[in-house]
Order: structure tokens, then C-alpha cells, then sequence
């Protein structure tokens, strides 16, 4: 008798079982500190950007368009983990950023 490769006794156990892929460059991950959101009857739109100090202009690194239902699942699964980080890590520190001014309150560089 044959056996079956690990991947495919894997399956077979599991129908449901997604495999993902993560590319080198994806795994990098790209780092942002504002998020913005805007929404129509049928998609949410995030927009991932990076603010840097002192610049007046920023860039958006990623945009990720979900359908109002993901959107849903997405914001469930933050606060699922957002409460399993606090029960292991403590409370995040929730700074009001509207009261943050965008160079980030040091002194402008020269260059």
C-alpha cells in the first residue's frame, strides 16, 4: 500500500484548510503610522500610509479594498487580538492623535 504525501494526508483530513503563500518581500512587511478609511454602499477602502517627521507630504504604502462583510470580519479579528495583546502585554497607551502635530513635536532637522 502507497502512502500519501504529508500535504495531501493533510488535506484529505481537512477540506477546509487554506494554504497561503508569503513571498520574501511580502514577509518584509512595510511599515505605516496613519490608517484611513473610506467606504461605499459595497467596498471599504484602507489606505496604509507612512507620516514622516517634519514632512508635509506622505506617501500611502498600501491599499486594501474589502467588501463591507470582510470589513466586519477584519475589525472583529483586531479586537480579538488587540485583547489577547493587552491580557499579555497590558494596556495599550491610547494617545488622543488629533492633539499630535504631524512633525511629531521635535524640533524641524536642517539638512
Amino acid at each position: 500500500m502507497m502512502q500519501q504525501p504529508i500535504a495531501d494526508q493533510d488535506q484529505a483530513q481537512d477540506p477546509n484548510q487554506l494554504s497561503v503563500e508569503l513571498s520574501e518581500e511580502m514577509a518584509e512587511g512595510v511599515f505605516c503610522n496613519l490608517a484611513m478609511i473610506a467606504h461605499s454602499n459595497g467596498e471599504f477602502v484602507l489606505d496604509f500610509i507612512r507620516v514622516m517627521p517634519g514632512l508635509p507630504k506622505a506617501k500611502v504604502k498600501s491599499r486594501v479594498v474589502v467588501t463591507p462583510e470582510h470589513a466586519l470580519r477584519l475589525l472583529n479579528a483586531l479586537q480579538d487580538n488587540i485583547g489577547r495583546y493587552e491580557e499579555t502585554f497590558g494596556p495599550i497607551k491610547r494617545d488622543d492623535f488629533a492633539q499630535i502635530p504631524f512633525n511629531f513635536g521635535g524640533q524641524m532637522g536642517q539638512a
